[in-house]
């Protein structure tokens, strides 16, 4: 991989962040209005239309791009990611921009608790140590015991979890010989379908105003995704990777401009640990691909 295709994915990664920031904003806006469950179905349906197109013009087609060797945990993927993005909408209304993702960017960290148990690989004491502190860090963002504990504030947990085990079950059926355009294609087309059949039921009119949100909440998410997978495409994952974390920046502007959010100093120095011990879990991950 060339330095300027490594420099070319850092700038793909941190636009692409940039863009899922503005979508969040655009999520909560819609879901404070309306039923969480009809917002993320419309976003699902122009997110699969958006897949299906992409698979159409690859070799092979869409026959191509439904041809896994893993069914069931392609299915399982996608209601994990679907729930995931309905939990996680869900935490911007109770809780916010801001604190929803102070707490999300653990979801690397759960990434390397559970890949032991799960795909059965090594993760040494450096990692579990620097997974532990990064947990103190979700607890200063909570501050349990300190106030009236909320139980909304696990709910963006939740959400970093199933994206966690999404993410894992990315990586098992790749390893298994599934490319990233069949997940991605099975992963728009299954949350699509799941978020239509319980959706459905939650139908409410919308503004005319609120429909042009609705259509660059559709656009932002196909964008991001898009560049994404140029990202991965271009450059390796673990070079790209720490900068995912942007988005907590990105998404802190949005909620304090658009949305008028304050930002705590625990929250501060709370995201500030768990990004720290993120980043660390990724160095020592990108180190020990390089020693085999």
């Amino acid at each position: 991989m060339t330095e300027q295709n490594t420099r070319l994915g850092i700038w793909l990664m941190i636009a692409a962040v940039f863009i899922f920031a503005m979508q969040d904003g655009l999520s909560r806006h819609l879901a404070t209005e309306y039923n969480v469950l009809m917002v993320v179905m419309i976003r699902y349906w122009f997110f699969a239309l958006f897949v299906v197109a992409l698979a159409a013009r690859k070799a092979g087609g869409i026959r191509a791009a439904a041809r896994t060797r893993f069914p069931r945990l392609q299915i399982l993927r996608g209601l994990l990611l679907a729930g995931e993005v309905c939990v996680m909408v869900l935490a911007f209304v109770l809780l916010g921009l801001i604190e929803s993702h102070a707490v999300f960017t653990s979801y690397p960290l759960l990434v390397a608790a559970l890949s032991g148990p799960i795909l059965g690989e090594r993760v040494g004491w450096r990692r579990w140590t620097a997974i532990g502190i990064g947990f103190v860090g979700v607890l200063i963002v909570l501050q349990p015991g300190v106030a009236v504990f909320s139980p909304a504030a696990l709910v963006p947990l939740l959400a970093a979890s199933m994206f966690a085990l999404y993410g894992l079950l990315t990586r098992h059926v790749g390893r298994g010989g599934d490319s990233s355009a069949v997940s991605f294609f099975w992963t728009g087309v299954v949350g699509a379908a799941a978020m239509t059949v319980v959706g459905i039921w939650f139908w409410e009119p919308m503004t005319p105003g609120d429909w042009v949100f609705m259509g660059m909440l559709c656009c932002t998410a196909a964008a991001g995704h898009y560049l994404l997978i140029r990202a991965y495409e271009v450059a390796e994952a673990s070079a790209v990777q720490p900068f995912a974390y942007m988005q907590l920046i990105f998404a802190t502007a949005v909620g304090m401009i658009a949305f008028r959010e304050t930002i705590a100093p625990n929250e501060v120095v709370g995201a500030a640990v768990v990004v720290g011990a993120g980043l660390f879990t990724l160095w020592r991950a990108r180190l020990r691909e390089k020693n085999g």
